[in-house]
């Protein structure tokens, strides 16, 4: 049933916000849902009884209110799409299919910086990962964001700019984030959170390490 819900939120806050693309709306129901149940609890994975993974619930559930108003969203251009089937090894007679016309892909592109309301590093090993997102204001024209890291167990996240200020609605911000595994886990994968807030918007991604 979560389908016909979400389809019908994302009509609401398509006819909220007519000019938002695809990739924010979803970034927007994304950030904003609550991994919470209805008792304010941790919601559990019905298999085993046990406090559930961003593997079982997704980014949680939908909260529409403020799916509304999210303060900050993660967008995508056609270009990002392109270059990410580059990275997957399309060739250009595919890549036309798409995007119509010939496309030259970049010659390097990370899948890592896709620019995903999630953070997902499947082969964190010796070396730190360096991961790269841009944000876009859709809240206040003033805003101060700071962020907040739940660190996955074994992992240490470092983010950069920690604080990020706008001035107008609209304008972009780019920060990094480096995973760096500091002991090996007995999980396949390990998870976390980032939270970037103003105080009133709660923009959160999850994390997923291996």
């Amino acid at each position: 049933m979560s389908c016909p819900h979400v389809a019908g939120i994302v009509g609401l806050v398509k006819t909220l916000h007519p000019d938002w693309s695809p990739a924010a709306i979803k970034s927007a129901i994304m950030t904003s849902a609550s991994i919470q149940d209805n008792k304010k609890e941790a919601i559990l994975d019905l298999s085993n009884n046990l406090p559930a993974t961003p593997f079982a619930y997704g980014a949680g559930h939908v909260q529409p209110n403020l799916a509304a108003d999210p303060g900050l969203i993660y967008d995508l251009t056609v270009n990002d799409y392109l270059n990410f089937l580059c990275s997957r090894g399309y060739n250009q007679s595919l890549i036309r299919i798409f995007s119509g016309e010939a496309y030259a892909c970049p010659k390097s592109f990370n899948l890592a910086d896709f620019n995903y309301p999630t953070i997902a590093v499947p082969s964190l090993r010796k070396s730190p990962v360096t991961v790269t997102r841009t944000v876009t204001n859709v809240g206040s024209p003033n805003a101060t964001y700071e962020v907040n890291v739940t660190t996955p167990a074994g992992v240490s996240v470092s983010v950069n700019p920690t604080k990020l200020n706008f001035k107008a609605v609209g304008e972009k911000q780019t920060f990094k984030v480096t995973l760096t595994a500091k002991a090996k886990s007995n999980q396949n994968y390990v998870f976390g959170e980032l939270v970037w807030s103003d105080g009133k918007h709660f923009v959160r991604s999850p994390i997923a390490a291996s």
